[in-house]
């Protein structure tokens, strides 16, 4: 059974947050930077851990972990900062993902992917594309279109805007 949307081979960059492995489509990743120096913003959600100069432009780094109810994610040699484009209301914004680490690109199959798992009404899995499988692994394929609220990503956008002035 495969998931409907996803209906040609994709190139998916894999990464690690905690002992789980997760997608994104590779047309959304721009870069993966080493962890650098994030700059904590006041007053901002628990989730954006702050931000980073990206070749002069301010960019919102998040903590995906945070945001799925994980642990914080802590600095090690592996740890990287996935740099995306998330698209809200017709408008491109860029924020780096803080993942352990990245893992590999794969092409994955329409026929490899199932739709996420129904987990009643209160849980809410829209941002879950789908999972794939990589040789004996599940891989959650995420949506980052709507991993965030428009809300929140609203927020975060005004909060860069508000760094640089």
């Amino acid at each position: 059974m495969t998931v409907a949307g996803i209906t040609e081979t994709v190139q998916y960059l894999t990464f690690k947050l905690a002992d789980e492995i997760f997608a994104f489509d590779v047309a959304k990743v721009r870069e993966i930077l080493e962890l650098t120096t994030i700059t904590k913003v006041p007053q901002t959600p628990d989730f954006m851990r702050g931000v980073i100069n990206l070749r002069g432009s301010v960019v919102p780094v998040i903590d995906l972990k945070l945001s799925f109810a994980m642990a914080r994610t802590e600095q090690t040699i592996n740890t990287c900062i996935i740099v995306v484009e998330v698209y809200l209301d017709g408008e491109t914004i860029i924020l780096g993902v803080l993942a352990d680490s990245v893992q590999e690109v794969v092409e994955m199959e329409p026929d490899l992917i199932e739709s996420p798992p129904r987990l009643g009404t209160k849980l809410n899995t829209e941002f879950i594309k789908g999972m794939g499988k990589v040789e004996n692994n599940f891989v959650m394929i995420l949506d980052i279109d709507k991993v965030f609220s428009a809300q929140e990503l609203t927020d975060l956008q005004t909060t860069s805007a508000a760094v640089t002035e």
